[in-house]
Protein backbone atom coordinates (compact mmCIF):
# COMPACT_ATOMS: atom_id res chain seq x y z
CA UNK A 1 0.00 0.00 0.00
CA UNK A 2 2.86 2.41 0.68
CA UNK A 3 4.08 2.20 -2.93
CA UNK A 4 0.63 3.18 -4.17
CA UNK A 5 0.53 6.10 -1.73
CA UNK A 6 3.96 7.23 -2.88
CA UNK A 7 2.78 7.26 -6.51
CA UNK A 8 -0.30 9.25 -5.51
CA UNK A 9 1.88 11.80 -3.72
CA UNK A 10 4.26 12.06 -6.67
CA UNK A 11 1.60 12.47 -9.37
CA UNK A 12 -0.90 14.54 -7.35
CA UNK A 13 1.18 17.67 -7.92
CA UNK A 14 1.59 18.69 -11.55
CA UNK A 15 4.76 20.64 -10.87
CA UNK A 16 8.31 19.54 -10.27
CA UNK A 17 10.39 21.70 -7.94
CA UNK A 18 13.09 23.13 -10.18
CA UNK A 19 14.79 25.13 -7.42
CA UNK A 20 15.87 24.33 -3.90
CA UNK A 21 14.41 26.78 -1.41
CA UNK A 22 17.88 27.16 0.13
CA UNK A 23 19.23 28.49 -3.20
CA UNK A 24 16.58 31.21 -3.31
CA UNK A 25 17.00 32.07 0.38
CA UNK A 26 20.75 32.41 -0.15
CA UNK A 27 20.19 34.80 -3.08
CA UNK A 28 17.67 36.83 -1.06
CA UNK A 29 20.11 37.24 1.83
CA UNK A 30 22.91 38.29 -0.52
CA UNK A 31 20.72 40.88 -2.26
CA UNK A 32 18.77 42.29 0.68
CA UNK A 33 15.39 40.70 -0.08
CA UNK A 34 13.45 39.64 3.03
CA UNK A 35 10.54 37.40 4.08
CA UNK A 36 10.77 34.89 1.27
CA UNK A 37 7.66 32.74 0.74
CA UNK A 38 6.58 30.23 -1.88
CA UNK A 39 3.22 30.97 -3.48
CA UNK A 40 3.19 27.59 -5.27
CA UNK A 41 6.01 25.38 -6.53
CA UNK A 42 8.62 27.42 -8.43
CA UNK A 43 6.94 30.79 -7.69
CA UNK A 44 8.90 32.71 -5.07
CA UNK A 45 7.95 36.06 -3.57
CA UNK A 46 9.89 38.33 -1.22
CA UNK A 47 10.23 41.95 -0.16
CA UNK A 48 12.90 43.79 -2.20
CA UNK A 49 15.16 46.24 -0.34
CA UNK A 50 13.18 49.24 1.00
CA UNK A 51 9.89 47.88 -0.40
CA UNK A 52 6.54 47.69 1.38
CA UNK A 53 4.98 45.07 -0.92
CA UNK A 54 6.35 41.67 -1.86
CA UNK A 55 7.33 41.05 -5.46
CA UNK A 56 8.09 37.85 -7.34
CA UNK A 57 11.74 36.94 -7.47
CA UNK A 58 12.72 37.89 -11.06
CA UNK A 59 12.66 35.05 -13.58
CA UNK A 60 16.12 35.93 -14.90
CA UNK A 61 17.48 35.58 -11.36
CA UNK A 62 15.86 32.15 -11.03
CA UNK A 63 17.34 31.09 -14.38
CA UNK A 64 20.80 32.33 -13.36
CA UNK A 65 20.60 30.43 -10.06
CA UNK A 66 19.49 27.31 -11.93
CA UNK A 67 22.36 27.62 -14.43
CA UNK A 68 24.85 27.95 -11.58
CA UNK A 69 23.46 25.26 -9.26
CA UNK A 70 22.20 22.61 -11.73
CA UNK A 71 19.48 20.07 -11.02
CA UNK A 72 17.45 20.18 -7.82
CA UNK A 73 17.12 17.05 -5.67
CA UNK A 74 13.70 16.28 -7.12
CA UNK A 75 14.99 16.62 -10.68
CA UNK A 76 17.88 14.28 -9.88
CA UNK A 77 15.50 11.67 -8.47
CA UNK A 78 13.27 11.82 -11.53
CA UNK A 79 16.27 11.59 -13.87
CA UNK A 80 17.65 8.55 -12.05
CA UNK A 81 14.19 6.96 -12.04
CA UNK A 82 13.76 7.52 -15.80
CA UNK A 83 17.18 6.04 -16.58
CA UNK A 84 16.56 3.08 -14.28
CA UNK A 85 13.13 2.35 -15.73
CA UNK A 86 14.56 2.50 -19.26
CA UNK A 87 17.41 0.10 -18.46
CA UNK A 88 15.11 -2.34 -16.68
CA UNK A 89 12.58 -2.16 -19.54
CA UNK A 90 15.32 -2.82 -22.12
CA UNK A 91 16.48 -5.89 -20.19
CA UNK A 92 12.92 -7.15 -19.69
CA UNK A 93 12.15 -6.58 -23.36
CA UNK A 94 15.19 -8.58 -24.36
CA UNK A 95 14.52 -11.50 -22.01
CA UNK A 96 10.76 -11.60 -22.60
CA UNK A 97 11.16 -10.97 -26.33
CA UNK A 98 8.42 -8.37 -26.12
CA UNK A 99 8.41 -4.64 -26.88
CA UNK A 100 5.78 -3.95 -24.21
CA UNK A 101 8.24 -3.02 -21.40
CA UNK A 102 9.82 -0.47 -23.74
CA UNK A 103 6.42 1.06 -24.49
CA UNK A 104 5.76 1.44 -20.78
CA UNK A 105 9.22 2.92 -20.22
CA UNK A 106 8.61 5.36 -23.07
CA UNK A 107 5.35 6.49 -21.44
CA UNK A 108 7.05 6.95 -18.07
CA UNK A 109 9.92 8.88 -19.67
CA UNK A 110 7.48 11.09 -21.59
CA UNK A 111 5.75 12.05 -18.34
CA UNK A 112 9.13 12.70 -16.73
CA UNK A 113 10.27 14.97 -19.57
CA UNK A 114 6.95 16.85 -19.41
CA UNK A 115 7.50 17.46 -15.69
CA UNK A 116 10.84 19.08 -16.50
CA UNK A 117 9.05 21.94 -18.31
CA UNK A 118 9.20 25.04 -16.16
CA UNK A 119 6.13 26.81 -17.51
Amino acid sequence: MSILNNFRNIFSDRYMKHYCDEWIEEWCQENGWTDLFVERPNFYWAFPPFAVMPEPVPAQVLRAIKARKGFSQEERRWTIAAISVTIIAALLGFFLKSPMPLFLAFAFDAVTVALFEEE
